[in-house]
């Protein structure tokens, strides 16, 4: 004969927890915010304001006094593309980030509905799961989206091309596509140290720009302390120093190296607060 423990829930007949609060009901929620749709419109509009910039300035090579991606911005379409990505990556790609991961659980506490989710019930870990998994969905749309509308505008404005390499050489359009493919996977991966903090904040705060500012401001400051060349070896252990490794793959001969140590360095870090998110979440008292 078999005995219930007196203090073990009763589950209603047909309740299964992975079923609760499902991804594309979740999705459907979050595209249809008003601050989605509002991040699309900048994105979208970014690659047309750089376009419009660069017709009214001119030839935008030999200003800056060293050699960047800018002085071939306007040399063809996927030139265009890797420019847009190298003025945004270290800042505008940021907000989203946090935006999306910053504005999931704190959200849910501010309109005073997360204890109704959790009543409903979802688990808390299912609740975390998926609110992380559509967040990250979202930021690398966004990560996509920026490059994409900057090629289309670029091919039209410059013409679609090899891209040509501020330091000498060319890549192939075929090989720069796929080149630029790997500098999107890179910058989203770099962008999880900022992930992980906005949510790890969203758990702990019942205000949503609290958390998407204080990831904010924390990368900014992690910006900061890479300046400080007197920091030495230790900002190897800063994201922020690897941000702009991507910049070694649009070369003749690709340098993997940068992006392998930042990738490392970004995936610890998000690991670790994505972790304590989870941890600090399923032990916290719920009230709004």
């Amino acid at each position: 004969m078999t005995t219930t423990h007196p203090e073990a829930p009763e589950l209603a007949e047909g309740y299964r927890p992975h079923r609760t609060l499902p991804l594309r009901v979740e999705l459907a929620r979050q595209i249809k915010r008003r601050r989605t749709l509002a991040m699309a419109a900048v994105l979208v509009l970014l690659p047309f304001v750089l376009a419009i910039a660069f017709a009214i300035g001119g030839d935008p090579g030999g200003r800056s006094g060293r050699v960047t991606l800018m002085d071939t911005a306007t040399a063809s379409g996927a030139n265009f593309a890797a420019t847009s990505l190298f003025v945004s990556a270290g800042f505008l790609l940021v907000i989203p980030v946090a935006l999306f991961c910053g504005d999931t659980i704190a959200s849910e506490a501010s309109w005073s509905s997360l204890r109704y989710l959790l009543a409903a019930p979802v688990p808390r870990a299912r609740l975390l799961w998926s609110k992380l998994t559509v967040a990250l969905g979202l930021s690398l749309a966004a990560i996509v989206l920026l490059p994409v509308v900057a090629l289309a505008v670029g091919t039209a404005a410059y013409g679609w091309g090899p891209l040509e390499i501020p330091t000498g050489g060319a890549l192939s359009a075929g090989t720069a596509a796929q080149r630029l493919l790997v500098v999107i996977a890179y910058i989203f991966l770099s962008q999880l140290v900022t992930a992980g903090l906005a949510f790890w904040l969203s758990t702990k705060t019942d205000n949503p720009l609290g958390a998407v500012g204080g990831a904010v401001f924390l990368t900014i400051v992690g910006n900061v302390l890479d300046a400080v060349t007197a920091l030495g070896h230790w900002r190897d252990f800063l994201p922020a120093h690897w941000q702009f490794a991507w910049a070694d793959v649009i070369q003749p001969q690709p340098e993997w190296s940068g992006m392998i140590q930042g990738t490392s360095v970004s995936v610890a870090y998000a690991v670790v607060l994505f972790a304590l998110a989870f941890r600090g979440f399923a032990r916290k008292d719920v009230v709004s």
